[in-house]
């Protein structure tokens, strides 16, 4: 079995963003994304999103610009969060996570400042990864893809992950864009 960090995340996160980019960086070391449904975790658990508290709301926005800035990353907070990421989630479990993917969706929502929700908005994004529009919006619909995001989110739920990015190695929980260095340790011991 190869030695790996599950990554649980979901597009509507902007630290899972974060820790995306800050995964692209690092090297030797095999990251299995696992997406789940943020909302469904924080329903599992009765907790409110940070989006539906305007303290928390505040303080997670210039929290965001200030990781992006001290790492150089290109940041834009999404003037429609929070937007529904379900058929993006679906899309990560139709194309296998797929790389090109993952980026033109993070890209899309905490880059570019899309509507990811939008169908008409997805269609030349979905083109930019070199997927069939046809069988991409035909499969995130398929009662198999949607039972694999409730599973996945299941399975995340029932480890006692809360939110994202999450990270697992080891059987060890790392919740955070910030405890992404401590799950590289748990990953090299």
């Amino acid at each position: 079995m190869t030695k790996s960090i599950d990554f649980y995340f979901d597009f509507i996160s902007p630290y899972s963003y974060l820790a995306h980019q800050k995964i692209k960086t690092i090297k030797n070391v095999n990251f299995n994304y696992k997406p789940v449904l943020v909302g469904g975790l924080h329903n599992y658990h009765k907790i409110t999103a940070p989006a539906f508290i305007k303290p928390k709301l505040k303080h997670m926005i210039s929290d965001c610009d200030l990781i992006a800035k001290k790492n150089k990353f290109e940041f834009v907070w999404n003037s429609k969060f929070p937007i529904n990421s379900l058929n993006i989630m679906r899309g990560c479990l139709v194309v296998n996570n797929d790389e090109l993917y993952l980026d033109v969706m993070f890209n899309a929502y905490w880059k570019d400042n899309l509507d990811t929700s939008n169908e008409e908005t997805l269609k030349p994004l979905i083109k930019k990864c070199k997927i069939n529009q046809n069988n991409f919006f035909g499969n995130i619909k398929d009662p198999k893809i949607k039972d694999e995001l409730k599973a996945v989110t299941q399975e995340a739920h029932n480890k006692e992950i809360f939110g994202t990015p999450t990270f697992v190695v080891n059987n060890k929980i790392f919740w955070g864009q910030d405890r992404l260095e401590f799950a590289l340790d748990e990953y090299n011991k």
